[in-house]
């Protein structure tokens, strides 16, 4: 079962805005701004995770601290506005 995740903010110069690009299934972002990113991030990420790579059988069968995902986010850097 995989435990490692990433999330990555990316920068869209025809629309002005963010969207992601990840590896978790289900995660689609775009905002105007890193901070709505982050908010928007940390409310869905790990529900994610949890509904789309974690089966009912691994919920019954893993130890839980070894169904908690790790989402690796780095914040880039803000373009100047």
């Amino acid at each position: 079962m995989k435990r490692t995740f990433f999330v990555r903010a990316i920068w869209d110069d025809e629309v002005n805005r963010y969207y992601s690009e990840s590896d978790i299934s289900g995660l689609a972002i775009e905002t105007d701004t890193l901070d709505e990113f982050e908010e928007v991030l940390n409310d869905v990420a790990a529900e994610l995770v949890f509904a789309n790579h974690i089966s009912r059988e691994d919920i019954a069968s893993i130890p839980l601290k070894d169904l908690v995902p790790t989402i690796v986010w780095q914040r880039p850097v803000e373009r100047a506005a």
